[in-house]
């Protein structure tokens, strides 16, 4: 499975931004598909992901009531809309799949995902 991940720029607070993620290869299989993000001397993250045959969703409460995943099967694409950005969300934000099944916990952990993207940076200025 590649992913390609997209959309990123420089914003000011209180703006908005819509990342994608074009998943290619072999999708079958895919359980949960998420976003990350790294911010400068920081760890991975993990900010939201939803289940790739159906439309859970889950998300870190920072980032609740501003961001929306979604996904497209049938364009193999995910998308993450994020809205009124604060400069806390500046980072580089990665896309990634899994092929696992928790048992209906929901994969946080980046070491539980097995395919990534290369990553989008989003800059948001105060």
């Amino acid at each position: 499975v590649q992913l390609q991940a997209s959309g990123g720029g420089v914003v000011q607070a209180g703006g908005s931004l819509r990342l994608s993620c074009a998943a290619s290869g072999r999708t079958v299989g895919i359980d949960y598909m998420g976003w990350f993000r790294q911010a400068p001397g920081k760890e991975r993250e993990f900010v939201a992901a939803i289940k790739w045959g159906g439309s859970s969703t889950y998300y870190v409460d920072s980032v609740k009531g501003r961001f929306t995943i979604s996904r497209d099967n049938a364009k193999n694409m995910v998308y993450l809309q994020m809205n009124s950005l604060l400069p806390d969300d500046t980072a580089v934000y990665y896309c990634a799949a899994d092929r696992t099944y928790y048992g209906g916990v929901w994969p946080t952990k980046a070491r539980q995902y097995d395919y990534w993207g290369q990553g989008t940076e989003v800059t948001v200025s105060s």
